[in-house]
């Protein structure tokens, strides 16, 4: 006769007959797939392709530009090409009488663009995020601008400025008299009439940059700021301001881009000449105008690169000092 004991584990065995038992955890094989030829040529396709092109439209141009800044060529024949050393920055630094005039308007423009269009494009954009009926009309009114090209932009304003028949000088009631001013071909003053056409679209794409670092403040330090007795003016230089830090090194950086790229507005107004000499536009001048020098032109562009990389080796840097911690 069975024990009680026996019963019971009889009776348990039968309670689990007809179940299977649980499968066990399937062990990791440690195994790494391997890429099939497909996934080789679809990786190849992927990375090869962004890198010929960036090599095809920078780097052979960006090297050849430095080779060259060292040589004399009309830039007709490779057997004309012959060895200047460092003849080509002599002439740029001591003989060339529109270099130093050039680097002075693009000081120029860089303070412009940093004192007046800057502030104008961050003022703009804390306006448009307070919520105003139609913000996003004048969202669109005041991008308009980035989106056209740069050489479109000095179109405009060149039918703005025009003397006899420019917007400008008809408000003015100048018009088409003696008393109009020629606001392009005056050397003391197309300079400035210059910035503002680049102002016009600098603060727009300002704007939209601040706009998208206004909307990620996080709400909470204004609310704490607010309950703290500060005012609005004392929240945003001293909350909202501070913690747009990361936009703050980007604007500071295409700032400083903008202005040492820029040469569309003046090529289109006057070829860059006649007291719109910018660094950009005298690279043209000497590589495709009347009196071209490939060597000269090339010493031009290579200084321009020295000086463009200032800024964004100061970016890059603190950017990839902020992922390592």
């Amino acid at each position: 006769m069975s024990t009680p004991t026996e019963l019971s584990d009889s009776a348990r065995r039968g309670s689990h007959a007809g179940q299977k038992p649980p499968a066990r955890p399937r062990r990791m094989s440690g195994r790494v797939r391997r890429l099939s030829r497909r996934d080789k040529v679809v990786l190849g396709i992927m990375v090869g392709i962004p890198t010929l092109v960036q090599l095809a439209f920078v780097w052979i141009p960006t090297l050849l530009s430095v080779f060259l800044s060292f040589t004399r060529w009309n830039g007709l024949s490779l057997s004309d090409i012959r060895a200047a050393g460092v003849a080509n920055y002599s002439y740029v630094f001591t003989d060339n009488p529109a270099f130093w005039p050039a680097v002075q308007h693009n000081i120029l423009w860089l303070l412009f663009l940093a004192v007046i269009a800057t502030p104008l494009g961050l003022l703009l954009a804390v306006l448009l995020d307070q919520q105003i009926r139609g913000s996003k009309i004048y969202q669109s009114i005041f991008f308009v601008p980035v989106m056209l090209s740069l050489a479109l932009v000095g179109i405009i304003w060149q039918l703005f400025y025009q003397k006899d028949n420019g917007l400008l000088n008809f408000l003015l009631g100048t018009a088409g008299t003696p008393a109009a001013v020629d606001w392009f071909g005056n050397s003391s003053i197309n300079i400035w009439a210059a910035l503002v056409a680049a102002t016009w679209r600098h603060a727009g794409y300002v704007m939209i940059l601040y706009l998208a670092g206004l909307k990620g403040v996080d709400a909470s330090l204004k609310e704490a700021a607010s309950l703290d007795g500060a005012n609005a003016t004392q929240t945003f230089f001293r909350i909202v301001f501070p913690a747009m830090a990361p936009i703050n090194i980007v604007i500071v950086v295409i700032t400083i881009i903008e202005s040492l790229r820029a040469f569309d507005v003046v090529w289109v107004i006057n070829k860059g000449t006649n007291g719109l000499e910018l660094i950009s536009a005298l690279v043209i001048t000497y590589l495709i105008g009347e009196g071209q020098s490939i060597g000269i032109g090339s010493a031009f562009a290579v200084i321009l690169l020295v000086i463009s990389l200032v800024p964004i080796t100061i970016y890059l840097s603190r950017t990839f000092r902020k992922e390592k911690f």
